[in-house]
C-alpha cells in the first residue's frame, strides 16, 4: 500500500498485545480503526487510548471462531467507516502440553481461533478489499509455523496451517489490488500463554516466564508489520533467532528437526 492515511484497518485481537500495539501504530500512520476482540470490556478500556488520535475508531465484540458472527462483521464495519482497506488477522490463543496429555476439545478450540478465525476474516472481508484500488491482508503466524516444538503440537499445527493457507492465497491474489503478508514473530511480550490453556498451571507459568525473559517488544513487532505492509512483503520474520531457525529448516530439514527436538527437551515447560 502506497499510503495508510485515511485508510480503514480491521484488527482482530485488538484489545491487547500485538493487536493493540499495531492499532496504535496504524493510527499514527493515519488509519481509521475497526477494533475487534472477544473481550468487550477490554475493548472499552482501549477506546480511551485512541481518543486523542483524531481517527475514527469503532469497536466490535466478536469471537473470530464464530463463523456467523464473522460473516456479519463487514456490514458493521462498512456502516461505521464506508470502506475497508486493511485486514489484520491477529487474534490467537495457545495450548501447552504434550499431545498425549492434551484433550481433543483443546485442539478444536485452538483451531477454531488460530486457523478458522483467520479463514473467517479473509472470507468475510476479501470481497470488500477487492473493491479498493489498493488493499492488504496481514496474517499473524509464528516461529512455531517454521518448526514444530515439543509441547506445542496443537499450536504448531495451527500455525503451519496459517502459513500454508496464506502462501496459497497470496498466489491467488497475484496481480490483484490486494497484497498479503505473513508475520512470523518469535517470543513476544503478550498475555497469550497465561490467557491460554495448559495441562497444568506450573507448566503455563514456566512457559510464560521463559517467553518474558526473551520477549520482543510489541512496538517493534508493530513497526515491522507496517514496514511489511508498505513493501507488500510475503514474509516478515522478527527476531534473529528465528531467522536462523528458518535458515536451518530450509538448509537441512532433518538436522533442524533433530536440533529442535533436543532443544525442546531442555525447555522448562
Amino acid at each position: 500500500m502506497n499510503t495508510l492515511v485515511n485508510r480503514t484497518a480491521v484488527v482482530t485481537g485488538a484489545a491487547s498485545g500485538i493487536g493493540k500495539a499495531l492499532a496504535h501504530r496504524l493510527a499514527r500512520e493515519g488509519c481509521h480503526l475497526a477494533l475487534v476482540d472477544i473481550d468487550g470490556e477490554a475493548l472499552e478500556r482501549a477506546r480511551g487510548e485512541f481518543a486523542s488520535t483524531g481517527r475514527t475508531v469503532s469497536l466490535h465484540v466478536a469471537n473470530v471462531a464464530d463463523r456467523a458472527r464473522m460473516l456479519a462483521l463487514p456490514e458493521e464495519v462498512l456502516a461505521a467507516h464506508g470502506h475497508v482497506h486493511l485486514l489484520v488477522n491477529n487474534a490467537g490463543v495457545s495450548v501447552a502440553g504434550r499431545f498425549e496429555e492434551v484433550g481433543l476439545e483443546d485442539l478444536d478450540w485452538i483451531f477454531g481461533v488460530n486457523f478458522w478465525g483467520m479463514v473467517h476474516g479473509c472470507k468475510a472481508f476479501l470481497p470488500h478489499l477487492r473493491r479498493e484500488p489498493e488493499a492488504h491482508i496481514v496474517n499473524l503466524c509464528s516461529s512455531f509455523g517454521l518448526l514444530g516444538f515439543a509441547g506445542k503440537t496443537g499450536y504448531s499445527a495451527t500455525k503451519f496451517a496459517v502459513r500454508g493457507f496464506s502462501e496459497a492465497l497470496r498466489a491467488e491474489l497475484l496481480g490483484s489490488p490486494v497484497g498479503l503478508t505473513v508475520v512470523y514473530p518469535g517470543a513476544v511480550d503478550t498475555n497469550i500463554v497465561r490467557a491460554g490453556r495448559a495441562v497444568n498451571e506450573a507448566q503455563r507459568e514456566a512457559e510464560a516466564r521463559f517467553i518474558t525473559g526473551r520477549a520482543i517488544p510489541t512496538d517493534r513487532v508493530a513497526s515491522r508489520i507496517v514496514q511489511g505492509i508498505r513493501r507488500n512483503s510475503a514474509r516478515v520474520l522478527i527476531g534473529l533467532d528465528y531467522h536462523l531457525i528458518d535458515w536451518l529448516a530450509r538448509l537441512s530439514p532433518d538436522l533442524s528437526q533433530e536440533v529442535t527436538a533436543r532443544l525442546s527437551q531442555r525447555m522448562p515447560f
